[in-house]
Parts: structure tokens; C-alpha cells; sequence
């Protein structure tokens, strides 16, 4: 009837204002949104839904609304994507490429959702393009030691598929990350002391580049001098310059013996002393080397009904070929930490004991937030050469302790690099503050003693500003010229490394 018609018709007209909102802000309109949830313009849905099928392009709010924020990043999200396109293929990623570039609306790719600085935010809506479909192994080669994977693939379950065959990827951030993500971060975490980051583990990659051209950068040679490496740019680029859609790993043999340590120290700084000084002597089994302050041993006391002793604490993995390889490098170790007054060692062998001794470290960050269940958490990450570690993290435990907030440390010490938890109460203008000035003084005290304002987590939104002192101006413009290179329209996650 004519009260249906007209229902119509409006629902209609508040689709097209919604569309014509979003086509202004994406073309460059300053002017922010009246709703958070923006929409894109019909054709480019029209265009998304010929290039994966319809059930595969989301337009339901709370879809939205769970891609556009990380589970753990503090930063202030003002916009959600538009629409969710979740591709199964590297040519139905090339198609949506090719229809945002023709609408001129950006374009964000999501994995695991794992990352913290906000890498993976809408700041201009637009399309959010979910690669949780893409986990297929494509080529195992057990012979070489290398794996072809999509990049919506978890690396805990590309393990779990390795395990029959004594292999692994041992890189380990958190977990729920995928191997696409990990990639666009260029991610580590605990094992890297002993393997190196992602960009020593990758091989090759397939991407899509901004205009949908499809580009191979590699080949499965351990080596290769052939032109320039554009494996290892894209590596770190966070989506900002292609989308990955295939990825070459290499892989490793499961080590056949393994054993954890615990040590105890007088002070945070005796820690990471010890810490430096095992990975100096170049012990050639240390797989992981990670740090605890009293704080975090505190919280994971509490959480795991556990009496550990309340002190900055050393956690070893040891790996060797034979009992006889593990058991010569554990006694270095107990040698190196007792000279820095390491005291309660602790040895475990079984790989039960093993897992539980390390539990405390793996569930660091569950365990922190259930602590402070009123707060928000700023997860930091700076990385300093292994001599300067000591002064670093002394100093930032001395600001920590003035500054009245809740603030445990976690540190990948055999790389120098930590992470400290800084819980703050959001609605507290007074924590807030505290929370960003703790934060820039560890990067600021990192960058002067010769690094970085970002180990792994990488740069997103939360660590623009600190790239030009660190890096210098001419180099912030050549990125900015390779951006602009590769991506002239900004359709590919704009507003971030630049």
C-alpha cells in the first residue's frame, strides 16, 4: 500500500544520504560523520558482491563494529568500516582492490585482530577486508624446510598442522595472530633471540598492489640477489602499500630436547644485566630469555594461586640436540646468573614442568587485565642494543614506581626489548596523562640511547610521531615517496606509516 511505498522510499533516501556521506569523507571532506557505522557508496557493494558472492560482504552493524577496533588497543576509535569483504582468493582480492580504487574509498585488511597500535582502525571508513577465509596451506615442502600459506592462516594452527612432521614456525606473538598480520608488522616475540623476526622468516610473498596489479616478490632460494628486495619492504608496510595474499615461510626442526629455568634477582637491573651477559657469551641453546618485574610475578601469583618469590625474575628455554648438549648450557646459564646475585634456581625437564613453569610469562597480559579490571591498558614496546637494556628499564621502573599507576613489566630481554603494562582508568584525565607521559618517556630515553620506539608491535597510529627523530626526515620523505609510488590515491589503510 501507499504507507509501504513510502517506507520504501525513505529507507531509500537515508541509504543514498548515508552513501553520499561517506563518498565525501572518502574523496577528502574534513567534516566527521553523524554515525561511527559509515556506509559506501551501493555501487561499490554492487561491485564487492559480484567479486566474492553476497554472503561473503557484510553489512550488519556489530560485523562492522568488531572489525574496525584490535582487542587490545587503547587508541580512540572515531570511525568503523563501511562494509566487510571477506575474500577467499588472491584474484577476488584483486577485484576489491580494483572496485575501491575505482569508487575512491580506502581500504583496510584485518587478520587475527591482535595488533595494538592501532594498525587496523577505519579512520576514514571505508571497506574493512577480513582475510579470515584465506587459511589454506598451499604448498608444504618438507624437503626444504619452507611452507606457501594463505594469510588469514593462525601460525598456532599452521604448528599444529606442522607437528606430525617435526617442523615448526617459531615465531610467537599473541596468540590468536595471523600469519598475514605478523607479516604486515613485522612481528617476533619470545623466540626471536634464538630465530629472528618475521622479515628473517619470510621467503616470499604474493601481494596486491593499490590498483589490484598482483605482484610475486620472491621465489622459495634460501638466497636470491636478484633486483631489489621487495619482500622484506613490504614486511613491516601494514598494509599500507599491497595486500599479502600469499606468504613463503621457512620453517625449522622441532629441537629434540628442551628445558626451562627460573631465576630470581635482587633488582630489575641484575636481571637484565644477567640477561645481556647470556646471550654475550653466545650460548648457542637459548630459544627464550624473558623477563618479569616483582610486580608481574606479583599478579601472576594472584591469578595462578602460585608463591613465587615477589622479585624480577629470568625465565630460560634451553634447546639442544641431546640431554648431554642441554644439560652443558643449562650450567652456563646457572654460572652467568649467579653472578648477578640470580638466587631460587629453578630447572625443569619434562615437558609438563616445562609449560607450567612458563605459564606465569604466556598469560602474562590475561592475567594483568583481570588485576585491573577498572582499567584500560597501554601496552608499550621499546627496543634498545642488549648493553642498554639495564639502564633503560632501571630508569622506567623508577618512573613507574613515582608515577601511582599499576604498571607490571614483561621484557623479550635476550633482545632487549620490553613491554611494560600501564594500566589507567580511561575516565581519569589525570591517569590518562600519566599513562602517555610514561609511555613517551621510554620512548624518548629508548630512541637516545640508540633505539627504537618500537621493537615489534609496529607503528599504526600510536607511533607516527616518533619516526622522523628516530629515523631523520629524509628518510620519513622516502617512505613517503614510496607511499605515494605505490599507492598515489591513498586507498590502502591511509593515516598510517607515512
Amino acid at each position: 500500500g501507499t504507507g509501504g511505498s513510502a517506507a520504501a522510499a525513505a529507507a531509500a533516501a537515508a541509504v543514498a544520504a548515508a552513501a553520499a556521506a561517506t563518498t565525501a569523507l572518502c574523496s577528502g571532506h574534513s567534516e566527521p560523520l553523524e554515525t561511527p557505522l559509515a556506509a559506501v557508496p551501493l555501487e561499490l557493494v554492487a561491485d564487492l558482491r559480484e567479486a566474492v558472492g553476497q554472503d561473503h560482504v557484510l553489512l550488519d552493524a556489530d560485523e562492522r563494529e568488531a572489525r574496525g577496533k584490535p582487542w587490545n588497543s587503547y587508541h580512540k576509535i572515531d570511525n568503523f568500516p563501511g562494509v566487510v569483504v571477506l575474500p577467499s582468493s588472491t584474484d577476488e582480492v584483486a577485484a576489491i582492490v580494483r572496485a575501491c580504487k575505482r569508487h575512491n574509498v580506502p581500504l583496510v585488511a584485518v587478520g587475527g585482530g591482535t595488533s595494538l597500535e592501532g594498525h587496523t582502525l577505519a579512520l576514514s571508513g571505508g571497506v574493512s577486508l577480513d582475510m579470515s577465509r584465506m587459511e589454506a596451506i598451499v604448498a608444504l615442502h618438507t624437503r626444504d624446510l619452507d611452507v606457501v600459506v594463505q594469510p588469514g592462516l593462525g601460525y598456532l594452527d599452521l604448528n599444529e598442522k606442522l607437528k606430525p612432521h617435526g617442523l615448526w614456525f617459531p615465531l610467537d606473538p599473541g596468540p590468536g595472530a595471523s600469519i598475514g598480520g605478523m607479516c604486515a608488522c613485522r612481528c617476533s616475540g619470545s623466540t626471536a633471540v634464538r630465530y629472528g623476526t618475521m622479515r628473517d622468516n619470510v621467503l616470499a610473498l604474493t601481494a596486491v598492489l593499490s590498483d589490484g596489479t598482483v605482484v610475486h616478490t620472491g621465489t622459495r632460494a634460501r638466497k636470491s640477489a636478484a633486483g631489489y628486495d621487495l619482500t622484506r619492504l613490504l614486511v613491516g608496510s601494514e598494509g599500507t602499500l599491497a595486500v599479502i595474499t600469499e606468504v613463503t615461510l621457512r620453517l625449522h626442526r622441532i629441537p629434540p630436547k628442551a628445558a626451562a629455568v627460573r631465576v630470581a634477582f635482587p633488582s630489575i637491573t641484575a636481571a637484565a644485566d644477567a640477561a645481556r651477559e647470556t646471550l654475550v657469551r653466545g650460548l648457542q641453546g637459548v630459544q627464550r630469555c624473558e623477563l618479569m618485574d616483582d610486580v608481574m610475578v606479583k599478579v601472576s601469583n594472584s591469578a595462578n594461586n602460585r608463591a613465587d618469590a615477589e622479585a624480577p625474575t629470568l625465565l630460560y628455554e634451553i634447546v639442544g640436540p641431546s640431554d648431554a648438549s642441554v644439560l652443558e648450557e643449562l650450567e652456563a646459564v646457572r654460572s652467568i646468573v649467579q653472578e648477578y646475585g640470580g638466587t631460587g634456581v629453578r630447572v625443569a625437564t619434562d615437558p609438563a614442568e616445562c609449560k607450567e613453569l612458563w605459564r606465569a610469562r604466556k598469560e602474562a597480559l590475561w592475567a594483568a587485565n583481570a588485576a585491573f579490571p577498572d582499567c584500560e591498558c597501554m601496552i608499550t614496546d621499546v627496543c634498545v642494543p642488549l648493553s642498554a637494556l639495564p639502564e633503560l628499564i632501571g630508569a622506567t621502573k623508577k618512573e613507574i614506581e613515582a608515577s601511582g599507576l599499576n604498571c607490571p613489566i614483561v621484557s623479550h630481554a635476550g633482545d632487549g626489548n620490553f613491554h611494560v603494562l600501564i594500566h589507567f582508568r580511561a575516565d581519569v584525565k589525570e591517569e590518562v596523562e600519566e599513562a602517555h607521559r610514561l609511555s613517551d618517556f621510554m620512548v624518548n630515553k629508548a630512541q637516545a640511547l640508540g633505539g627504537t620506539c618500537t621493537g615489534e608491535h609496529g607503528v599504526g597510529v600510536g607511533k607516527v610521531q616518533y619516526l622522523e627523530r628516530e629515523l631523520g626526515l629524509p628518510a620519513v620523505s622516502v617512505m613517503a615517496t614510496i607511499k605515494h609510488s605505490l599507492d598515489p590515491n591513498g586507498v590502502l589503510n591511509p593515516g598510517k606509516v607515512r
